[in-house]
């Protein structure tokens, strides 16, 4: 039991000593060095944080308010006008065919004005004139026949049997003479209709069968422009409806709305119209390019200048007007119903509106600005305009 105490004493004793060294290497210079520098920071940051000033507030920067100049603009009756492109063709345009078989013998020069029923082409006649003769002979003997028939039924001799038949033999006659004459006789072409010999496809000594194209004619007086006409002018278009053409080569004319289509194209979801233009002379021909100005509905617009015209963030078009406050600029979506190379008519707007003129910068609807009047030098961007007095 001594021995044991003895073994705990020692052990004791032996930590208390390495306990101290640990403390004695603690405690080293260096280490109490670094310490007091370490002590020193801590102060010296802290003693700045504490006594720092809190940051000021950041101060609102005053936005400069805009000066505009403005007018007021009176709207004015309008009659808009579409321009539309199209294509002139002939009024009428013929085919002339073969009725029968044959070698062309005669046949009209192009170029040719002809009229209704004159003729343009000869066929070979063939065994036609020996046909016509024949027939010609048996309708003759045919009759004689029928007469014999008629004074023999009258005397009692022969049977009211024996005559029908004679009778129906006459009527074949007749018949038969007048197939051979038919067919004689469309040997000779034609014209269906008056006009000018565009082409011919059959030359003198070709032959030709049942059907065959000989020669084309056409007919320019009147001529006739086909254009296309969108959904949103369509209900402004009417027959009768008077327009102005010119052709390419700069010549002009006047035409009138002939056919309107009841039915859009599926294709474009536009409309045929059709107009017809005098050509009495026929100066001008078929084929070439036009365009047409129809007047559409009156209207109330505005005349402005193209430079007026915003657009916003949803990209419509419009103009800035000043509100009844005469401060709050307001944005106006608008509609060009009509366009030139000085001047655009919009509507969309009241009948009366301070249109904005003169801005710098861009403007945002709803902005505050100081409003002036438009210097009269610069009043021609607008078209007829009242002086704020006179509105009043």
């Amino acid at each position: 039991m001594m021995h044991a105490s003895s073994r705990a004493w020692r052990l004791y004793r032996c930590r208390r000593i390495d306990a101290g060294m640990a403390m004695r290497r603690f405690f080293s210079s260096s280490t109490l060095v670094f310490l007091a520098i370490l002590l020193f920071l801590v102060f010296w940051i802290g003693g700045g944080m504490i006594n720092r000033e809190p940051p000021a507030p950041a101060e609102r920067a005053e936005v400069p308010v805009p000066t505009v100049a403005a007018s007021i603009s009176q709207a004015q009756d309008v009659r808009p006008t579409t321009v539309l492109f199209g294509n002139v063709v002939p009024n009428q345009t013929s085919i002339l065919r073969a009725r029968v078989a044959g070698i062309v013998e005669e046949v009209i020069d192009q170029g040719h004005r002809a009229e209704r029923g004159e003729q343009l082409a000869l066929l070979s006649a063939d065994d036609r004139s020996a046909g016509v003769a024949r027939a010609e002979a048996e309708l003759r003997s045919a009759e004689r026949d029928h007469d014999a028939a008629l004074q023999l039924r009258q005397r009692g001799v022969t049977s009211e049997a024996e005559l029908q038949t004679r009778f129906a033999a006459l009527e074949a006659a007749r018949a038969n003479l007048r197939a051979a004459e038919l067919e004689l006789s469309n040997t000779r072409l034609t014209a269906p209709i008056a006009g000018t010999v565009s082409d011919v496809m059959a030359e003198i000594g070709s032959f030709v069968d049942a059907g065959g194209e000989v020669l084309e004619i056409v007919n320019n007086d009147p001529l006739i422009a086909e254009i296309e006409v969108r959904q949103s002018e369509i209900t402004s278009v009417s027959l009768g409806q008077v327009a102005q053409v010119e052709f390419q080569g700069g010549k002009t004319a006047e035409a009138q709305v002939t056919f309107v289509a009841p039915v859009a194209t599926p294709e474009t979801r536009t409309f045929r119209v059709e107009l017809t233009i005098p050509n009495p002379d026929q100066a001008i021909p078929a084929g070439l390019s036009a365009q047409i100005a129809l007047s559409m509905q009156q209207q109330r617009a505005h005349m402005i200048s193209p430079a007026l015209i915003r657009l916003d963030d949803a990209g419509r078009i419009g103009v800035f007007t000043v509100d009844d406050d005469g401060q709050t600029l307001r944005f106006q979506p608008v509609q060009v119903v009509q366009a030139k190379a000085e001047a655009i008519w919009v509507t969309g707007l009241a009948d009366q509106a301070r249109i904005v003129t003169i801005s710098q910068g861009a403007l945002i609807d709803g902005q505050q600005a100081q409003v002036e009047e438009t210097p009269r030098q610069f009043r021609n961007v607008l078209g007829q305009t009242l002086d704020a007095e006179d509105a009043k």
